[in-house]
């Protein structure tokens, strides 16, 4: 019986150590980079996320915070559009987000290119940021972004984006977009597959980034 109990009692401070740690380690995934002038914002592409993250960006643009949002196209497909006839590019549904928000057509661009990771995504964004066209989309061009992406996310992308424009003058902010769907300050994500998914799976990436970024 005292064994009995003494294996619950380590059982139970297990559970407890884990928890706290959990939690440190989730909103240790977190970073928020004031920016309150830029001269773009920059979505990244998220099939889940799309809905909170260009809600945030449309939140930011009527701030006054940019006066330009670029869409990163992943290429990834959603539902089928009963205006288009087809299943929708989740960069279309991006964009029509937007304008629904009440961005208008000309302030939104979409970078050139397919991004598969979130490295593509800033090296695209460079090479537009640094494009003619780019240099035409501001009076000195695209010399600031803000980066408007999921809060589990948001370490990994600002790291990425300052080590893609390492050797350049553009400055970097981050806005995290509220985690709707999945809450990754959360103390308990680990009770969830998707806490694995996206804030185990994010430790694992930024391992990986570490090394090839």
């Amino acid at each position: 019986m005292v064994l009995k109990l003494r294996i619950v009692k380590i059982i139970s401070l297990l559970i407890v150590a884990w928890t706290i740690v959990a939690g440190l380690a989730a909103r240790a995934l977190i970073v928020r980079e004031p920016l309150q002038k830029a001269d773009a914002i920059v979505v990244m592409s998220g099939a889940s996320a799309y809905l909170e993250r260009t809600a945030k960006a449309a939140q930011l643009f009527h701030d006054g915070r940019a006066s330009l949002i670029l869409l990163t196209d992943d290429e990834t497909r959603g539902g089928w559009d009963n205006l288009r006839q087809r299943n929708a590019f989740f960069v279309e549904r991006e964009m029509d987000e937007l304008l629904e928000a009440g961005v208008p057509l000309d302030n939104v661009f979409i970078v050139p290119g397919v991004a598969h990771s979130t490295r593509d995504e800033a090296k695209l964004v460079k090479d537009y940021a640094f494009s003619d066209r780019g240099m035409r989309l501001t009076p000195t061009g695209i010399r600031s972004v803000l980066i408007v992406t999921s809060a589990y996310h948001s370490r990994r992308t600002l790291g990425t984006f300052e080590k893609t424009f390492a050797g350049t003058n553009v400055k970097f902010g981050i806005e995290p977009s509220p985690d709707d769907s999945f809450n990754a300050s959360s103390a308990l994500w680990w009770v969830r597959p998707a806490g694995w998914r996206n804030v185990g799976g994010e430790y694992v990436k930024l391992i990986y980034y570490w090394f090839e970024v």
